[in-house]
């Protein structure tokens, strides 16, 4: 990274170019109004459920003290993983701040469900990047899933973007034992996936092999609508605190929500087997994982929110964007097609330009770990790679294609696409 070498951060410095964003501003937001309230009802209901939930559980000041060594009979502990499980209606959930990543956490889900023999089968197109090493190479020696010795297919989604069913029955086989959906686009030009979609897709695959286990990776998606995945019969969901259910508080960890029978097979593998879930120090983490849980619904409703400005200003210029402003969200993610590598990467450097914390320094693409191609990534957020807060990342490839997502209040996410565009106006990339 480099350092920012202007002093943009002075509105009054931005001059009658701030003032024109400002105004286009306005338009998107009248354009966008219904679609922006819709948001806030949805934010509010989930809000009163989370409410519900602890209220259910009668949480209470010692639930947050926490615990040391083995952690046995941390009662914050077990309380937090049935508040979870309440609210995302299954019948049991592990959260844990020991849970590196998200990446991590869908690792540990998968391990839990499959053994030597059995094949994992995506049906939603090749998954985020960063999961094709623990998929791996049979014999690569990194101790992933083919490693051991467990299959791996998937199923490329059709040009239009739905599933090519025709192809799903064909290569389910009698060693199929889980089905993998990854709820979000991640760094693919197409419609997330809604949870009622995710519903069809869990009853004709067990229509096709009625003991096969549907698992959704479901990071980004928590919280932007009613339900969740696991409410229409999905058997193990998973993601990460520091994105929509952490609420910008929790500074580590994950969750596995699901089956009672799904959920403890991931729990033997996060500790031991015979284990599981029973032990593991929270280490003063409690508090902040409670409370940002209390407050993700409302600030998922404001990321949410700021991904719609997004896609009602570009479209107005004349961009492509998924989803389109007017669509009902169901994950945080805004994507824009920008045709160029130029384009691309000034709208990134202009997200990490409108943080509150890293402002002065301008991301660059890097080789990065789990990735195939290089990445620009703009993350100046409280929470190390927390993408509930304002964030922005891309692979530098064709057909340049910036993801936005985050961003803990409305105002802030606002600010920082006006300042990406102001950005591209300004090295006269984009004309308004």
């Amino acid at each position: 990274m480099q350092e920012q070498q202007n002093g943009q951060h002075d509105l009054k410095g931005y001059g009658e170019l701030w003032e024109k964003l400002e105004r286009l501003a306005e338009e998107a937001e009248e354009l966008a109004g219904s679609q922006l309230k819709s948001v806030d009802r949805i934010a509010e209901k989930n809000s009163w459920k989370v409410i519900r939930a602890f209220q259910r559980y009668k949480v209470s000041d010692f639930h947050f003290s926490g615990s040391t060594g083995y952690g046995y009979n941390d009662r914050g502990r077990e309380v937090l993983d049935l508040v979870y499980a309440d609210v995302f209606g299954a019948e049991a959930a592990l959260v844990r701040p020991h849970f590196a990543s998200g990446t991590h956490t869908i690792s540990v889900a998968l391990f839990g469900l499959l053994r030597p023999g059995d094949e994992l089968l995506y049906i939603t197109g090749s998954p985020y990047d960063t999961l094709h090493k623990v998929i791996g190479k049979p014999g690569d020696g990194t101790g992933s899933l083919q490693d051991f010795g467990i299959g791996y297919g998937e199923v490329p989604l059709l040009e239009s973007g739905a599933l090519d069913w025709e192809r799903i029955e064909q290569a389910i086989n009698e060693k199929t034992k889980v089905i993998g959906i990854q709820r979000s686009r991640g760094y693919s030009w197409r419609s997330s996936f809604t949870v009622a979609e995710i519903g069809e897709m869990v009853k004709r695959v067990k229509a096709i092999k009625p003991d096969v286990l549907v698992f959704v990776d479901n990071c980004y998606g928590e919280f932007t609508e009613l339900i969740e995945p696991t409410e229409v019969g999905v058997d193990l969901m998973a993601g990460s605190l520091i994105k929509n259910p952490g609420g910008g508080l929790a500074s580590t960890g994950g969750y596995i929500a699901g089956t009672a029978s799904a959920v403890e097979a991931a729990s033997y593998r996060l500790t031991a087997p015979g284990i599981g879930g029973e032990v593991g120090a929270m280490l003063g983490t409690l508090r902040s994982i409670y409370q940002g849980l209390f407050l993700a619904p409302h600030l998922v409703g404001q990321a949410v929110k700021g991904s719609v400005f997004a896609a009602a200003l570009f479209e107005k210029l004349g961009f492509e964007t998924q989803p389109r402003w007017d669509v009902p969200r169901t994950d945080l993610i805004q994507a824009v097609r920008f045709g160029g590598a130029d384009h691309l990467i000034a709208f990134v450097q202009g997200i990490q330009q409108a943080a509150a914390v890293d402002a002065h320094v301008v991301p660059e693409p890097w080789d990065m770990p789990g990735y195939e191609h290089p990445v620009i990534m703009a993350a100046g957020t409280f929470i190390q790679g927390g993408s509930l807060e304002l964030s922005a990342d891309a692979p530098i490839r064709e057909p340049y294609i910036a993801y936005m997502q985050g961003g803990l209040t409305y105002a802030h996410a606002k600010y920082g696409v006006l300042t990406a565009l102001h950005r591209l106006v300004s090295s006269h990339l984009v004309v308004i």
